[in-house]
């Protein structure tokens, strides 16, 4: 079954402005999606159609298959949803802005108690329960934001740049709990601007341009796709003659760092291979590069080439 089903989705705003040009997007049940693009492609408008908070131009949207036209409340009740803008009342507690989110789901309240302390616990809030919100930091408002889209313990968890403006520490904790939530069942789907996000946690991803869909497939499969790739290699002593290695190209940044290029279907164990034939050993290696930064740049730039327009 599909968690979400999006076919010919447009949206023309009352000014003129088109945000999305008939895209299509399926979601499978469990799946943990990422939706990717720039800054206007068109990622938190389909997000707030999906949510019933945006209303779509023309084309369908089904939530495990409850259509949003015609059975909004099913669909919304499989929804939890945390926007891209902090949006919490600062002068209520933790503690309370949980209850008070089962309630207008029609959690009773002696449950709706349970899954708030649940929740915070997990999101390791608990010690700040009774903290009115603007005393918190930046990091547990997020965390905070994520409790408040669980309570009603959704199938289907959207995601608007959940970990925009946090610290790497505690990004990283958010991304160990999604991947937690997302293995007992829950399907996500995330956008983001941090490309490594969506590498570590999506088995799929769709990335949005100037409101088209330029790119949907699994990570695994959208990332052969590149064309380049850049590795830095820190070798044990420096090699005395790089005419020497084959195949590839080399440049050398210091006499024991070298950047390698590799095509297509290269790999490196041929690399490795001349290296030890010549008596030195790779210490370290490292992508140059975040890998889908790299096709995401390739991707948007062949589509403007397409279009006639120039970066």
């Amino acid at each position: 079954m599909n968690a979400l089903t999006v076919h010919k989705l447009s949206k023309i705003y009352a000014n003129g402005f088109q945000a999305l040009y008939s895209i299509d997007i399926e979601v499978r049940e469990g799946d943990f999606f990422a939706l990717l693009g720039p800054n206007g492609a068109g990622k938190t408008t389909a997000i707030g159609i999906i949510t019933s908070l945006v209303n779509k131009t023309e084309g369908t949207v089904k939530v495990f298959e409850h259509n949003i036209d015609s059975d909004i409340n099913a669909a919304k009740a499989c929804i939890g949803f945390v926007p891209q803008e902090i949006n919490l009342n600062h002068f209520d507690c933790a503690f309370n802005i949980l209850v008070n989110q089962a309630g207008f789901y029609g959690i009773p309240r002696k449950k709706g108690l349970k899954r708030a302390e649940k929740y915070l616990k997990k999101l390791n809030l608990w010690d700040k329960k009774d903290e009115t919100v603007r005393n918190l930091s930046g990091g547990m408002k997020r965390r905070l934001m994520i409790a408040r889209a669980l309570v009603n313990e959704p199938k289907l968890l959207l995601l608007d740049e959940p970990t925009a403006g946090v610290d790497v520490e505690t990004r990283r904790a958010m991304w160990n709990f999604l991947r937690e939530i997302n293995q007992g069942g829950t399907t996500i789907i995330l956008t983001t601007h941090y490309l490594e996000e969506a590498e570590q946690l999506c088995r799929h991803l769709a990335i949005i341009d100037d409101g088209c869909i330029v790119e949907n497939d699994s990570m695994k499969n959208v990332l052969r796709k590149l064309k380049q790739e850049v590795f830095v290699l820190s070798l044990d002593k420096p090699i005395d003659d790089m005419s020497d290695i084959k195949d590839y190209k080399i440049e050398v940044n210091d006499p024991h760092e070298i950047e390698v290029y590799i095509k297509g279907q290269q790999t490196l164990n041929p690399l490795f291979n001349q290296l030890t034939q010549a008596g030195v050993a790779v210490i370290s290696m490292r992508n140059k590069t975040n890998r889908l930064e790299e096709l995401f740049f390739e991707l948007t730039q062949s589509k403007q080439k397409t279009n006639g327009t120039t970066a």
